[in-house]
């Protein structure tokens, strides 16, 4: 059962409109990829930088990992707190990374075309990482394994499932939610959820 937050003293974390949940709600449209072979994935940096960077899942692995707590929001108005994640901090990727001036937005890029934008500085604060491991367990398909991004400051539509690709942009513009109604930014404390709000 959903904690009550009158009882635990934790009203200024949840958003207004959301619902504390001990679950993990799975919410996604269309198919789930599955890997079968990880020597084909990879995700791909590109866009407004020097030099356009490649990681194998080996390679991947291999960056320097760490634990991060936080407390997630979905748009369709469910809450959970305290999650516990394992993953690679942003700032690890940027070593090795030489930003262009002109980079402002990032685009996230998953399997299936699924993408989400967000601000240049959203994407470098240092609460920001990619997820391979929650609450002690490999991330499972359907929370999407093997990496999704986290932002756990917006609306978590904004952590894209299955990354592939992080893409840095001169310019905004909306991806796969963001055309198809989501609010472009997203702060679950504002409400943002909907491009009509």
């Amino acid at each position: 059962m959903p904690a009550d937050p009158k009882d635990t003293g934790i009203n200024h974390r949840i958003p207004p409109g959301q619902t504390l949940t001990e679950g993990f709600p799975v919410l996604h449209y269309g198919s789930v990829p599955y890997y079968n072979d990880m020597g084909k994935w990879d995700l791909r940096l590109f866009g407004w930088i020097e030099e356009e960077v490649t990681f194998s899942y080996k390679d991947f692995l291999a960056l320097p990992r760490r634990e991060f707590k936080n407390d997630i929001h979905c748009v369709t108005t469910w809450s959970k707190l305290d999650n516990v994640w394992e993953g690679v901090a942003v700032s690890t990727l940027m070593e090795h990374v030489k930003l262009k001036p002109e980079a402002k937005f990032v685009m996230l890029h998953g399997e299936h075309g699924w993408s989400t934008n967000l601000p240049l500085d959203d994407f470098l604060r240092d609460t920001t990482f990619l997820g391979i491991r929650h609450n002690g367990q490999l991330l499972t398909p359907e929370h999407g394994y093997p990496v999704r991004a986290v932002v756990p400051h917006l609306y978590f539509w904004k952590s894209a499932k299955w990354l592939r690709g992080i893409e840095f942009m001169e310019k905004d513009k909306p991806g796969f939610w963001e055309r198809n109604g989501y609010h472009m930014y997203g702060n679950p404390f504002k409400e943002q959820r909907y491009d009509f709000d």
